[in-house]
């Protein structure tokens, strides 16, 4: 099974999650609502064997970006008045957040979700991969994606991707290509103590700081320039939900995917696009979960705060970092309804 590009670009193809099933091990740990319908038959090895057989899996595409394939997933709802694109995060990919786009709250609206280059299906000139990269890449999905229709877009980083979403409106301005952003963390990686949280160990974190300092023309000093991303990055606590950490750990497009040292670099030493006391985009929503022990709401608030009457917050009562909980499901639902009727997009 392959998937091929979108109308009006390039015509590329690659491979599909049908072949790649690991996200398959994440949809028991969403509410029945939310995970993909269908009994996952699993072979010896814990991997399931059979995608599920009910309707709704997103459709798949590859859009060319700059030399690259970059795999998307959409609920394409040709009705909806705007559109929601999901990103995720360090150690995350697209598919991962399909769960979200059925949300009750966004049903009425189409919901896009892109591998980040290094993550996912989209894995393909990893060694140029750079966080600047990622906003790039982002800007010019939505770019494509107003030149298809003119419909509102919304853009929700999830994570450690919701600065991601804050630089792209925070670049746009008021140029109207971005309608609004949700994250659920906004925490600073230039501050240590983002970093020692971040980090795999607090130590690690200490060192992360000193390789941030480091000018991007001088080599890297230590081998190897590659690790696996949960070497580096505390994937433990990316779920409260021990096994569901764990599938992430495991999981060759995610935590268990090699990351650069030069990526990880450009992320640490990254400047918003602009300071939040100077920030003219759209309203940001903040909606963090209140057990997060990635990135504590307070590390979040500290960015969050400074922007004044252009932020709203919402508490996701007893999620985790990678929220799948019932309670922070629900309070996630209600933030994002409230939030959407706010832009006038319902």
């Amino acid at each position: 099974m392959r998937a091929v590009s979108e109308p009006g670009s390039d015509i590329v193809v690659g491979p599909t999650y049908a072949e790649h099933r690991h996200w398959l091990r994440y949809q028991e740990y969403f509410p029945s609502g939310l995970s993909f319908d269908g009994d996952l038959d699993r072979g010896p090895d814990g991997e399931p064997a059979a995608l599920p057989t009910g309707d709704g899996l997103p459709v798949e595409s590859w859009w060319s970006w700059r030399g690259r394939r970059v795999h998307l997933d959409r609920f394409p709802r040709p009705n909806a008045p705007a559109k929601l694109i999901a990103l995720h995060g360090i150690g995350g990919y697209g598919r991962m957040l399909m769960p979200y786009g059925r949300l009750p709250a966004l049903a009425d609206l189409e919901f896009l979700a892109p591998d980040l280059p290094g993550f996912g299906l989209t894995a393909s000139g990893l060694r140029q991969v750079t966080y600047d990269g990622w906003l790039r890449c982002v800007t010019d999905l939505v770019a494509a994606e107003r030149r298809t229709d003119e419909r509102p877009i919304v853009l929700m980083g999830v994570g450690s991707a919701g600065r991601l979403a804050y630089d792209v409106a925070a670049r746009a301005g008021t140029d109207g290509s971005v309608a609004g952003v949700v994250a659920t963390g906004l925490a600073d990686a230039r501050r240590e103590d983002v970093r020692r949280m971040l980090a795999t160990t607090p130590e690690l974190g200490r060192w992360a700081g000193l390789l941030g300092l480091l000018p991007g023309s001088v080599p890297l000093p230590l081998p190897p320039a590659w690790a696996p991303v949960r070497w580096l990055v505390n994937i433990a606590a990316m779920s409260n939900h021990a096994q569901f950490a764990h599938a992430i750990w495991a999981d060759p497009l995610g935590g268990g995917n090699w990351m650069s040292l030069g990526f990880l670099r450009s992320f640490l030493v990254s400047a918003p696009a602009v300071e939040p006391e100077d920030y003219a985009g759209p309203p940001v929503l903040l909606a963090h979960p209140a057990e997060d022990r990635w990135t504590p709401p307070r590390l979040s608030r500290e960015f969050f705060d400074r922007l004044g009457a252009a932020g709203r917050f919402a508490s996701l009562h007893g999620a985790g970092h990678l929220p799948t909980e019932e309670s922070g499901l629900a309070d996630l639902d209600r933030a994002l309804r409230d939030y959407v009727d706010e832009l006038g997009l319902a």
